[in-house]
């Protein structure tokens, strides 16, 4: 596949998880609510996380912002359900890894997500990006305590 057309996929990946955002809403037997925002933009985010023995049993995310913040909120949410909170904090590293442009195991599926890789190109655009991933990392440091 083409670079152009990579690109128009992953546009076109981006925009439905915009307009059609999955996990979006209020999550009433979350057991952490974390919220986090974007001061130089704007963007803000509502995380919610229902955590049983060891793993991320439902999150879903409410808030305000832009196409990327919102669609990789959307992307995060549907990615981490099910994973141990060991393994969503490894997929968060290796998020950050693909928004700083690093290198990282390709072979890891990483389904939707990937889309958000050319974010990388634009580094304005990374902190909208990792936003929901902060907000999982903060929420899920401060629950081992």
């Amino acid at each position: 596949m083409s670079s152009n057309n990579l690109d128009t996929l992953y546009r076109q990946v981006i925009m439905d998880h915009y307009k059609n955002p999955r996990n979006r809403g209020v999550l009433e037997d979350g057991s952490l609510t974390i919220n986090m925002n974007n001061p130089t933009c704007g963007d803000r985010i509502q995380l919610m996380l229902k955590l049983e023995d060891g793993k991320v049993i439902d999150a879903k995310f409410d808030g305000e912002g832009c196409s990327i913040s919102m669609s990789s909120a959307s992307m995060m949410t549907q990615a981490i359900k099910g994973l141990n909170i060991e393994d969503a904090l490894k997929l968060s590293e290796v998020f950050s890894h693909i928004m700083q442009g690093k290198e990282y195991d390709a072979d890891l599926d990483l389904g939707d997500i990937e889309a958000l890789s050319g974010v990388s190109k634009f580094p304005a655009r990374i902190k909208c990006a990792t936003l929901a991933w902060k907000a999982m990392e903060k929420g899920l440091k401060e629950d081992s305590k």
